[in-house]
């Protein structure tokens, strides 16, 4: 089992060895975008760290029956957990890998430096993050600055215990992840020492419109505008004209740079933070990544000198969840019934559309979040992970800073959830208990409570009828994830074309042939037919195509109990896989066939 990748052995497929960030930063390495060097620490080597400290029955007993709503039984757990994991020792092989890929990351450093030893970024990548129906917007921790092997060991140990942190828990539970089925890989990568960085959605993620794209940029590392500390520039783009549309440029008086926070110069503080030349580079380059994935991506991105860089690139997962205001009725002539319900308090940034009325309750920390009751029109200077469970109950969320493509925008598009972000004095003006109506598609916050006939909380949009064109083929989509399907099959397609099932597979967390070496076949084939049954009932009677899986030696080794039936192959591309393996080892295919049986015959 490898512990480590570098980046160009990756791809998007890699999900299973090196989690969601650590493949797509493969896959644009190899497409050829300027992305900073650097590896990952495989999930394997954390399955091997757990089963070397003999963790996973001690995670498992104390989460098994754990009420996640239950704030200080959650906290418990989590604190419980992170410390064994803290104390736990690495296997030495696992750190001798690590060290040895830090000492040759040090060899190929796009930085300028004067000291042998690089300045490296520690992030999470979660084996179930970043697909297209989750978001684990910054729930595992972030380390930024790391110099040294021996801080680069423990920061990876610390990325695995933030896999427990109580947000993660929770927010695992709320989807039913299975907690020892989601593995975390780690990313390491060289830290770009950027003038001016930030994030490009290339389809609008306030408004789903995906002629725009949306640019926000800020002084500094992009920490800042992703933890929503600061109130960003924001440029808009329209992705046909590659026209400016409109540039909305905002205040920074403080950054984040390699020394941690720091004043930005007064004489800038107030300055566009992108040039129009630099605006359209980047928009340029969103148009070719979204090319390249064939579906709208959030990028973020680094400017040092005249070099762009891409540090990460994901699927937007909040596309087609536009809040509704009211039934069958005209968009001039809902925001006219909004503002006649008092006057306009408060002006932001819309970011998660939708309409909603309740009582202010302001959160100045996350210790303060039990105090919102399901209902209540949550407040706060910027929403953290941590938040997560309240904004849950939430009806709407408005904070002071912040702009469309922090925490709080992308966590409440996620849930629906109207949101208004970047007023720059919610937390002053708007008194606890007071009334009011959040209308996150204009980005406005109106006195007063809202007529029923108004309409309601943001909900998943529905896909309408579409335009009516007739086509000379049939249009079909391609699957991977069944927490999906309803979703697309309301769209006007004519079934699915490719249905692939490695992520499904992923899922399970452990080698098939181990489940058949254990006599767990059943378990196997069930939770297989469980995901495709999910697909084919949402399209029905449409077809759906179903790609056998590739098996490919590379990703199965990585799963539980893959170093034992996996050979190591120079190149498993065109190794032991695919139809080959289908006929020299057909147990496996046979369980697959059986599944599909499972689903046909019903």
């Amino acid at each position: 089992m490898e512990n480590v990748y570098w980046f160009k052995e990756l791809s998007r497929d890699s999900l299973a060895e090196a989690g969601g960030k650590a493949a797509n930063l493969g896959e644009m390495v190899n497409a050829g975008f300027r992305v900073p060097p650097g590896f990952v620490v495989s999930a394997g080597a954390y399955y091997s760290f757990l089963d070397f400290a003999d963790l996973r029955g001690k995670i498992r007993a104390r989460l098994e029956d754990l009420d996640a709503e239950d704030n200080e039984a959650l906290n418990e757990a989590s604190d419980y957990v992170k410390s064994e994991i803290l104390s736990a020792v690495m296997p030495g092989d696992v750190r001798a890998d690590v060290v040895r890929a830090y000492n040759r990351l040090c060899g190929v450093s796009v930085m300028p430096s004067s000291g042998q030893e690089k300045l490296v970024a520690v992030r999470s990548s979660a084996t179930a993050e970043d697909l297209p129906d989750a978001s684990f917007a910054g729930q595992q921790e972030t380390f930024l600055n790391v110099k040294g092997a021996d801080k680069l060991v423990r920061a990876v140990q610390k990325c695995w215990a933030s896999l427990f942190e109580a947000r993660a828990i929770y927010y695992r539970a709320s989807k039913g992840f299975d907690h020892l089925r989601v593995g975390i890989a780690v990313v390491v990568q060289e830290m770009v020492d950027s003038e001016k960085s930030g994030v490009m959605f290339t389809a609008n993620p306030a408004t789903n419109d995906r002629n725009q794209i949306v640019i926000e940029a800020g002084f500094g590392l992009g920490e800042a505008i992703v933890s929503g500390s600061i109130t960003p520039d924001t440029y808009v783009v329209e992705a046909g004209s590659m026209e400016i549309v409109s540039r909305d440029v905002n205040k920074q008086e403080r950054m984040v740079s390699r020394e941690g926070w720091t004043e930005v110069p007064e004489e800038i503080q107030e300055q566009r933070k992108l040039s129009d030349k630099e605006i359209m580079g980047l928009a340029e380059l969103g148009k070719r990544i979204q090319e390249h994935y064939g579906s709208p991506q959030d990028v973020e991105w680094a400017i040092n000198g005249e070099n762009t860089f891409i540090v990460q690139s994901r699927a937007i997962t909040t596309l087609g969840k536009e809040g509704v205001v009211g039934d069958d009725e005209e968009e001039g002539a809902e925001e006219q019934k909004v503002e006649a319900v008092g006057d306009a308090l408060l002006e932001g940034a819309g970011a998660s559309p939708g309409i909603a009325s309740g009582p202010v309750v302001t959160v100045k920390n996350a210790k303060d979040a039990y105090k919102v009751k399901k209902g209540d029109v949550l407040v706060a200077r910027m929403t953290s992970p941590d938040f997560v469970p309240a904004m849950k109950r939430a009806a709407a969320i408005v904070t002071d800073e912040g702009g469309v493509t922090c925490h709080a925008a992308i966590v409440s598009r996620e849930l629906g959830v109207p949101c208004v972000v970047g007023t720059g004095q919610a937390t002053t003006l708007l008194e606890d208990g007071r009334i009011v109506t959040v209308d996150g598609s204009i980005g406005k916050v109106f006195e007063g409570e809202m007529h029923s006939s108004i309409g309601r909380k943001a909900e998943p949009a529905s896909f309408g009828s579409g335009s009516g064109f007739v086509t000379g083929t049939r249009i079909y989509v391609n699957l991977a994830e069944p927490g999906l399907a309803a979703e697309v099959a309301q769209r006007e397609v004519d079934g699915v074309g490719l249905m692939r099932a490695e992520f499904m597979i992923a899922a399970l967390g452990e080698h098939p042939r181990k489940m058949i070496k254990e006599g767990r076949e059943e378990e196997f084939v069930a939770a297989l037919a469980k995901g495709l049954r999910k697909v084919c009932a949402a399209f029905n009677p449409r077809p759906v195509i179903y790609r056998a899986n590739d098996f490919k030696t590379n990703e199965y080794r990585n799963l539980d109990g893959g170093e034992e039936f996996e050979p190591e192959e120079e190149n498993p591309m065109i190794g032991f896989r695919g139809c080959f393996r289908y006929v020299k080892d057909p147990a496996i295919f046979k369980m697959e066939l059986k599944a599909i049986e499972r689903v046909r015959n019903k």
